[in-house]
């Protein structure tokens, strides 16, 4: 059954990913990033994963898709569809996917996947977790997170005047 819900999932992402990439309305692959992003948490619940697959439900499938949908609104219209790329186009991305697929396949096949020191087998501790996420030293990892919400909101503040100098030239 497990593996049932494993090929499910697996075929959610790949499905709604092409969604994702492949969509004219803008507004629209923000939902299928929503849809990818919820069955990634899937994946994690099914590891037993379930303080990360909560992180992955709150922060990324309801806190950045919802801002991804703000700056849409912001500075979309909606009813706008991004022009049909030529063929010349989509055969070069096309043929770039492919080729970062063979990489990537290459680089796993070659790779000697090995147990970490770090990964401890066993109940988690949240406080541990919590403590590691928030520290400053070895591991930790407020820096990332604090640079990670200075980009976005210099994004969100872009979008805004943007979307301000368009609407005065309408």
């Amino acid at each position: 059954m497990e593996r049932f819900i494993f090929y499910f999932i697996a075929a959610i992402i790949l499905v709604f990913s092409v969604l994702t990439v492949s969509s004219r309305r803008i507004l629209r692959a923000a939902v299928y990033l929503l849809f990818v992003l919820l069955a990634t948490a899937g994946f994690y619940f099914l590891l037993n994963y379930n303080f990360l697959a909560a992180v992955q439900l709150t922060v990324y499938s309801g806190g950045i898709v919802v801002l991804i949908v703000f700056a849409i609104l912001l500075t979309a219209h909606l009813d706008h569809r991004l022009p049909k790329p030529n063929r010349l186009k989509a055969g070069f991305s096309g043929l770039l996917a492919v080729t970062g697929l063979v990489l990537t396949l290459f680089a796993i096949s070659r790779f000697e996947f090995v147990r970490s020191p770090l990964v401890t087998e066993g109940p988690y501790n949240i406080e541990e977790i919590g403590t590691r996420l928030l520290s400053y030293g070895d591991y930790g990892y407020v820096l990332p997170f604090e640079v990670i919400s200075v980009l976005l909101l210099a994004a969100m503040v872009a979008a805004i005047i943007v979307a301000k100098k368009s609407i005065k030239n309408d």
